[in-house]
């Protein structure tokens, strides 16, 4: 199965290194392809390192102006010209969708599955790694959102928020294509 993942290109804390290391491992160990942003940066270089280490294939999609600085290892790197052209690639490719934690070219991804699967043309599974609940905000601003009637029901159950890696695996063997 493709594994599209959305992360940070960023440094961040060591418990969401961990996180990207774990979610690799188990890529790999599944034999799953990662489909991801493409950079050997932040979250982006943990997560294809750790998925090429465990044998697993790695396909990215990178935007054209950081294009020097791809992921050397990757099985397939597919240069596109923007950010837009990035999201399109990750979600046409993947057969779930994964955010571990990001700033706002993460959210902008999260959005635009949404908005697809809103618009219906979307029915991939969306899984949200809220490690240390880094989106515990964004999970009740979805929640309100629904409540108040902004999102329609089959949106909100199109995305689940695992607490770890090992939950949102379990989550995609049951739920993936």
């Amino acid at each position: 199965m493709n594994i599209a993942v959305f992360c940070s290109q960023n440094e961040v804390a060591g418990k969401y290194k961990n996180a990207a290391e774990e979610f690799a491992q188990l890529i790999a160990q599944g034999k799953h392809t990662l489909v991801w942003g493409g950079t050997d940066e932040g979250l982006m270089h943990i997560i294809a390192e750790g998925t090429h280490r465990g044998g697993a294939r790695t396909i990215g999609v990178i935007r054209e102006q950081i294009k020097d600085r791809a992921y050397k290892d990757a099985d397939e790197m597919i240069v596109v010209k923007d950010a837009r052209e990035m999201n399109r690639g990750l979600i046409e490719r993947g057969d779930v969708i994964v955010a571990l934690i990001g700033g706002v070219g993460t959210l902008n991804e999260l959005s635009d599955v949404l908005r697809m699967k809103k618009n219906g043309t979307g029915a991939k599974p969306i899984i949200v790694v809220n490690t240390d609940n880094f989106y515990g905000g964004f999970k009740l601003q979805l929640e309100r959102m629904h409540n108040e009637n902004f999102i329609r029901d089959d949106v909100m159950e199109s995305i689940y928020f695992a607490d770890t890696p090992k939950d949102a695996m379990r989550y995609i063997n049951e739920h993936g294509n």
